[in-house]
């Protein structure tokens, strides 16, 4: 399960890079990697020709667009955005896979859903409010 959402996370990434971090729900890098992409779209894409074209009303008015950006870029900023795309999906796959709790490296009880250390009391994962099984007599320690 774990292989799947990081290939999946990758996945996310590589079309829009963030959204493999949202996935693992890691926010603030989710928004430092999709504020990067989209400033660097904006800087390098040719945005005034794709204004110019007007809206888009059909299918092929899409793939018109598609191409102009592809002949209007230079090699620089495709090179970059590229770059951006796959830096993001190689760290959303590494989050994902270095999560605590999944590889039994965590020392208190954890979340079956997110990973993340709660406390034995709780009934629900303050993390991601998943609800939490509770012990039964045989599991708690201390008790024969």
């Amino acid at each position: 399960m774990t292989w799947l959402r990081a290939l999946l996370a990758a996945g996310l990434s590589v079309i829009m890079p963030g959204a493999g971090h949202v996935l693992v729900r890691d926010w603030l890098r989710a928004a430092i990697f999709a504020g990067i992409f989209l400033s660097a779209s904006a800087l390098f894409l040719p945005t005034e020709q794709i204004a110019a074209t007007g809206p888009i009303t059909s299918p092929n008015e899409v793939f018109e667009q598609a191409t102009i950006m592809a002949e209007e870029t230079d090699a620089m900023a495709q090179f970059l955005l590229s770059f951006i795309a796959l830096f993001a999906a190689i760290d959303a796959t590494f989050r994902v896979l270095s999560r605590p709790g999944e590889n039994g490296d965590a020392e208190g009880v954890t979340c079956p859903e997110c990973g993340k250390e709660v406390d034995e009391d709780l009934e629900f994962c303050h993390w991601c409010t998943t609800r939490l099984e509770p012990k039964t007599s045989d599991e708690e320690p201390g008790r024969s």
